[in-house]
């Protein structure tokens, strides 16, 4: 086995914490479909299924290096909120909370001389970096807009999915 059993546990409880985001986002997707804000419902699905493809990518690494997979239970996310602002900061809150158990995964792949895994997590902790600040900049976006303008907002999350396939990679593109 390639990977510490510590190493391979903090791992595991990631993939719980991914799964539960993907939940969270899910949920906060049909929150604002609910309200008709179907841009806004698309960004947060688009959120869950990244997401999930992050708790499977720590599922593959577990696998090919020889660990246990063990999926955690998942809390039920949040489902009611007060305001767009208030769906958008729990998001961003979550962002910070993910940055954070990342953060300590690799502090543990460093402290172990687990190159390869700190190999591995460095892609999430770019990921990271990009997910903060686009949450950021939403719920800075929210904020300006108020309730009553989020059709601004929607057309702001519109534009914003039309550069990202116009221009992968481009600044503020999701």
């Amino acid at each position: 086995m390639m990977i510490s059993e510590a190493l391979n546990a903090a791992m595991n409880r990631q993939i719980g914490n991914e799964f539960g985001a993907s939940l969270q986002y899910v949920a906060i997707a049909s929150h604002f479909a609910g309200e008709g804000l179907m841009q806004l419902a698309a960004r947060f699905r688009e959120q869950a299924t990244e997401e999930r493809d992050h708790a499977l990518r720590f599922v593959k690494y577990i696998e090919d290096t020889g660990g246990g997979v063990a999926i955690p239970a998942i809390p039920a996310p949040r489902s009611e909120f007060a305001t767009a602002a208030d769906a958008v900061s729990h998001s961003l809150e979550q962002e910070k909370l993910v940055t954070r158990q990342i953060n300590e995964i690799m502090a543990l792949a460093v402290e172990e001389k687990d190159f390869a895994a700190q190999n591995f997590l460095n892609w999430f902790v770019s990921e990271q970096l990009e997910e903060v600040a686009n949450m950021d900049n939403l719920l800075k976006v929210v904020r300006r807009a108020g309730e009553q303008n989020l059709v601004y907002v929607e057309a702001y999350v519109a534009n914003q999915a039309s550069r990202a396939v116009a221009e992968p990679g481009a600044a503020g593109a999701e």
